[in-house]
């Protein structure tokens, strides 16, 4: 039961994370094409604060991936991690019943 429980917050810390870095990449797209401007404090507060959640996290991984220019695949690589880890959690728990 409480490795269930254990599961369940994990799913939610990723579901969390996961959304942050869709909430990055949008903004980051939004601003690139001029969409939303930096210039306006909420925006330059959100995209600031979602920046310093995500780059304790993505830091090491964009220290190990090769460089490939102006695209960063590290978020990309962080779901799939996190989509892994949830998988092989789950299986985990599951086992153990």
């Amino acid at each position: 039961m409480v490795l269930l429980t254990l599961l369940q917050i994990i799913d939610l810390l990723v579901s969390v994370i996961v959304f942050l870095v869709i909430v990055q990449f949008v903004m980051s797209l939004l601003i690139a094409f001029n969409v939303v401007n930096t210039s306006n404090q909420f925006v330059r507060a959100i995209y600031t604060a979602v920046s310093a959640l995500l780059d304790p996290i993505l830091s090491p991984i964009r220290r190990i991936m090769p460089n490939t220019g102006s695209i960063d695949f590290s978020p990309l690589v962080l779901i799939l991690g996190l989509n892994i880890l949830q998988i092989v959690l789950r299986n985990l728990v599951v086992a153990g019943y």
